[in-house]
């Protein structure tokens, strides 16, 4: 089992992630070498150095889909107009663009997610492992598990990507960042479906008819 302080330490030599860091040894059995030989393969080492970069260029993707059922805005920033305009960041602006409409995220990442909604959410996992006769000792280890599930649903960067289930939009992101050589940040997006929101009249037909005919 990975500890706490494994994943620290990896996080602190690499820049990268936690969850990344977690991953890495988690896959390497907690050997520390190889977890950030595996980071580096990946991608997600030289992805976190350029992390902290500002990224104001880039630019306004859209999607339509199911012939104009469900669409959406995207905005995605890189560092400069250069990129912006290559093909391959291009490609990958529509690629999320097309994920939001299939995956329906929420929010873009963890960080957004409003802490009242979070401890929430908690509240009611824990209820939940309780109810199943969980021992209360596990409970909070359990809840923290599920709680990632939850991350999984609403949050984009934690969604696997539609286009390849093994990998989490993070992944495939910071892999772009890997081979472009720039800060890539997926800012914010709204995704809009057909009659959403609007309470639809449920016609009795039954009762239509007998109206008709009085």
């Amino acid at each position: 089992m990975v500890k706490a302080a494994q994943v620290k330490e990896l996080r602190e030599k690499t820049g990268a992630g936690m969850m990344d860091c977690k991953k890495a040894l988690t896959e390497t059995d907690g050997d520390m070498d190889k977890a950030m030989e595996y980071l580096k393969e990946k991608g997600i080492s030289k992805a976190a150095k350029k992390a902290d970069r500002i990224a104001a260029e880039g630019r306004v993707e859209s999607y339509i889909h199911l012939g104009g059922k469900i669409g959406v805005i995207l905005e995605v920033n890189c560092e400069t107009d250069f990129v912006a305009n290559n093909d391959e960041f291009k490609a990958f602006a529509k690629d999320i663009a097309m994920h939001v409409a299939a995956s329906d995220p929420k929010y873009v990442s963890r960080d957004e997610v409003p802490e009242k909604e979070v401890e929430a959410e908690k509240e009611r996992l824990k209820q939940e492992a309780l109810n199943e006769g969980k021992p209360e000792h596990i409970v909070d280890k359990m809840v923290e598990g599920r709680l990632d599930k939850y991350f999984e649903e609403i949050c984009l960067l934690d969604q696997p990507f539609v286009k390849d289930p093994d990998k989490s939009v993070g992944e495939v992101k910071k892999e772009k960042i890997a081979k472009i050589g720039e800060n890539i940040s997926i800012r914010r997006f709204v995704r809009y479906e057909m009659g959403e929101g609007i309470e639809k009249k449920e016609e009795n037909f039954a009762e239509e008819v007998e109206k008709m005919m009085k």
